[in-house]
């Protein structure tokens, strides 16, 4: 029987092989083949503008922007809105159109450089075309993907921090280069895995481009106590990754009663200097983005989600599901950015005014802000752990929590964890283990929290900085192991942001990616040590001996 749709972007895809039916995230068919269509599309714009670069020619930021924001439209949770990608993929075309005058030799251009659909009818008739299975060989679609992904991945960092101001044409520059490869039929498997590689090398450089853009915009995130209880006013819960939107979000509720509280991948925005002096910006509640359904609901107030992470919602709450920027879904209000370039977020505030206070479903406090900066301000009082034996390994268990019960391990892992051992973490993974109160060692808290998926940056700073300390020659000579959990394409860059850095033997689970054809992981495996999950006990033995 002929699949209705086929995606393996994900780690939850159905039996770990690729979603055929519905999307386990929830999108259906049409939007699988939407979203599928609008990355085609921009792969053929990606080769006109590489060949226009080639030809001397300069290519705007707003064309960069809008190829970073499409991408981004089509990570995993992001966008359900089947119109938002009409008009993208159209867009997309129009834009392309009007650069492809300025080439002077369209000759070899692939097919997807020169469709022109004008109707709805065209677009469906490119869908096999613009499928993932169009490419045959297994190999050659696998390390195209892995490409594709990790692209995608940084696109989600690059929409943020030119937010902020920050832009970097030669990263814009390669990755429309690399998505202009994924259409040439003459690049071997060893090609396409140099070219995975170089992915890891801008990975890194878009990674430290945001974290300039954050830090410079609202310090450097330091030690936070957070509150995860809940105040009396009225609240309005901001989930995502855009600190930008939950600026502008908390200076318009100053002042009108309303508090703010961040959700999931938010909770970081807590260790920035710049977000404290809003007294109405009460703490996080509650937990990894997979459990929104029934933390939407006790909230009670309106949720402003600012990126991916969204769960199909609740008619009990979808009315107060607003999204913004790449974030969609149909049937809940979109606050758009005006010709201004302004949000007005009012539309939220007033609901909010009208909604009960959040029923309290937790209480305490949790630690973080341990980013870079952070920690190398302890450096001396961290090498000095090492060096007594106090500390006698590092566990980087970074990355993105999930619906599979299989990620209760990580929790197991975290508790079974030697007292002499400390987490250095990043990204929604966090949830499984820091409220566990695992404890410090000598006042270094045995979970370092660094912040978002992004801030993984952090973690690998700290650990060259730990290299160049120890005078090691080699990162993989220090006393840290990676187990990292891995969600969606955000973690893909990382991924190869860490094997372009040199990092080798990580665990990577729950699952290894569907898309990694056998041949494919194999490469991994042989050359950079990458290995799945094994049962705690196993992995214990294997990390600590």
């Amino acid at each position: 029987m002929e699949n209705k749709m086929f995606c393996y972007q994900c780690q939850e895809t159905a039996g770990c092989s690729g979603c055929t039916v519905k999307g386990v995230c929830g999108k259906d068919a049409e939007l699988a083949a939407l979203q599928d269509l609008l990355v085609y599309a921009t792969k053929g714009l990606s080769e006109v503008t590489t060949a226009l670069r080639a030809q001397g020619e300069i290519i705007s930021q707003d064309v960069d922007s809008y190829i970073v924001m499409s991408l981004f439209t089509t990570i995993t949770n992001a966008n359900f809105d089947d119109e938002i990608f009409y008009d993208r993929i159209f867009a997309t075309v129009k834009m392309k159109e009007e650069l492809l005058v300025k080439l002077a030799d369209k000759s070899g251009l692939h097919e997807a450089a020169l469709w022109n659909p004008s109707t709805r009818e065209e677009l469906k008739a490119q869908e096999k075309k613009a499928s993932v299975l169009a490419t045959e060989n297994e190999d050659i679609r696998s390390l195209r993907e892995l490409v594709i992904y990790g692209v995608k991945g940084l696109c989600a960092y690059l929409k943020h921090a030119w937010e902020l101001g920050k832009t970097d044409a030669n990263i814009d520059a390669f990755l429309q280069k690399a998505l202009a490869a994924t259409l040439d039929d003459s690049l071997t498997a060893d090609d396409l895995v140099a070219l995975a590689m170089e992915t890891g090398k801008f990975g890194v450089d878009g990674m430290a481009l945001l974290d300039a853009a954050n830090t410079g915009a609202y310090g450097h995130p330091e030690i936070t106590k957070v509150n995860i209880g809940v105040g009396k006013n009225p609240g309005i819960l901001v989930s995502g990754h855009d600190l930008h939107d939950l600026e502008l979000l908390l200076e318009q509720t100053e002042g009108t009663g309303v508090d703010v509280y961040t959700h999931s991948e938010m909770l970081p925005a807590h260790y920035y200097p710049a977000f404290k002096k809003y007294s109405h910006f009460v703490g996080n509640y509650g937990n990894a983005w997979y459990m929104q359904k029934d933390e939407f609901e006790s909230f009670q107030g309106p949720i402003l989600m600012t990126t991916n992470c969204i769960v199909p919602p609740k008619d009990s709450y979808k009315n107060k599901m607003f999204t913004t920027g790449a974030a969609g879904y149909e049937g809940c209000p979109h606050i758009e950015r005006g010709a201004d370039g302004h949000k007005d977020f009012t539309p939220i505030i007033e609901m909010a005014k009208t909604c009960p206070a959040p029923v309290q479903i937790e209480e305490g406090e949790i630690v973080g802000g341990f980013a870079h900066n952070q920690v190398l301000a302890l450096a001396d009082k961290i090498v000095d752990a090492v060096k007594s034996g106090a500390i006698k390994k590092f566990f980087v268990m970074a990355g993105c929590d999930g619906r599979h019960t299989a990620r209760n391990y990580y929790t197991d892992f975290a508790k079974a964890l030697p007292q002499d051992t400390v987490i250095l973490t990043a990204g929604c993974a966090k949830y499984k283990y820091n409220k566990l109160d695992l404890g410090d060692i000598g006042g270094i808290p045995r979970v370092l929290d660094a912040g978002q998926c992004n801030d993984c940056y952090s973690l690998a700073v700290i650990a060259l900085k730990l290299k160049e300390v120890f005078g090691l020659e080699d990162i993989n000579d220090l006393p840290i192991a990676f187990n990292v959990a891995w969600y969606e394409q955000k973690a893909v860059i990382v991924l190869l942001s860490l094997l372009y850095l040199g990092v080798k033997n990580i665990h990577l689970g729950p699952t290894l990616p569907a898309f990694l054809s056998p041949n494919v992981a194999k490469v991994l495996v042989d050359n950079f040590g990458i290995a799945g999950m094994g049962t705690v006990e196993e992995d214990l033995k294997l990390f600590m001996a």
